[in-house]
Formats: structure tokens, sequence, C-alpha cells
């Protein structure tokens, strides 16, 4: 499982109800329900991934979180997950307030732009990074709001979001680095938020 995947679930109280918004192949949410036991629904917006869920046996909606959540009541969920698609989204600030809405509390992971690998890309050869976490070329992307770990907190500061928890992840090295200098070592954000 991803590092940032393997993070979350200590954050997921056991026999909660949860959504995970972009599910993707549905491993983190059958993860949560097989080991916390979790009532879990998955929303996707792509059909080969949400056959993978319904093949898993998953709850899955085919869904463009863009649209909003209207379909889901105030507090419906204990947690709302949306993991490495924040940067995705044309509304990412919009869908926060979503997640919010329908979850007394939200999770959210995303690369980090910040990190030295992508300022060394672009500083060195004038070009957008590609890398293991970022591997796409500008032109075939699907992430279209790169952010830094300090851009979202200001984010979050701007709409009196609270964070109840960060962690900074890499999938290699620098773990001492990715403490002392998050936005510079961190390759992943995992935020923690509440209203």
């Amino acid at each position: 499982m991803r590092i940032d995947l393997n993070e979350i679930q200590h954050w997921i109280k056991e026999r909660s109800r949860i959504l995970d918004l972009g599910c993707g192949d549905g491993t983190l949410l059958k993860f949560l329900i097989d080991n916390k036991h979790v009532e879990g629904y998955g929303l996707e917006i792509d059909a080969e991934q949400i056959n993978l869920c319904i093949d898993k046996g998953l709850n899955v909606v085919e869904q463009n979180l863009d649209r909003g959540l209207g379909n889901f009541a105030d507090n419906s969920f204990d947690t709302v997950l949306m993991t490495q698609a924040l940067q995705t989204l044309h509304f990412p600030h919009k869908v926060l307030d979503e997640m919010l809405r329908v979850g007394k509390e939200c999770i959210v992971t995303f690369p980090n732009f910040g990190h030295w690998k992508a300022r060394f890309q672009l500083a060195t050869y004038g070009r957008m990074p590609v890398s293991d976490l970022l591997p796409f070329e500008w032109y075939n992307t699907p992430n279209i709001h790169f952010c830094t770990f300090k851009d979202f907190e200001v984010l979050c500061r701007e709409k009196n979001i609270k964070v109840i928890n960060r962690e900074v992840v890499n999938e290699q090295s620098g773990k001492l680095l990715k403490d002392v200098l998050p936005n510079l070592f961190g390759e992943t954000a995992i935020y923690h938020l509440s209203k």
C-alpha cells in the first residue's frame, strides 16, 4: 500500500462511516472495511477503476467531484477521504467545503509541488517536473492545480479550516529532512481537517 494510505489508517476510527472521494481501484477503502470495520462508500469517475472496486465488492458510485456532493446530506459521514485527487480538480477549494459539509472530518493527501526535485527540474532544465510522483508530461497530466504544503495551509486559514493533524511523507529517503523542512523535502502531504 502507498505510504500515504498506510498513514491514513491510523487516523480512521473503528466502525466509522467513510466516504472515499476519487477512490481509484478501492485499495484504501477495502483495507479500511476489512481492518477497521468501517462502513465505506467510494466515488470515482473512471469506469475502469469503478469496475475494479466492484470486483472487490465495494459500494462505489460514478460521480464527478467538481459538480459537488449535493447527493449527500450534511454530516452524513464521520470522515471523508480524498487521496492524490485534490490537484486534479477544477475547483479544489469548493470540494474541500463540500467534504467538510458532508463529513465531520476529512483527510486529504496531495503531492508537494514545492519538493526539491520539482524545484531542481524547473530551475535546471526549465521544464515541468516528471518523476515517480508526477509521472506525466505537462500536456497529458491529469494534475491541473499543483500546490505546496504552504499553499494548502494558506487556503485552510482563509477558509477557517482547522488542521487537526499533518503528516509529511517520503517514499524513499530524507525522513529527518522532511520533518525539519517539510515544504522542501516532503513528497506527499497528508492533512486531517475539520471545521
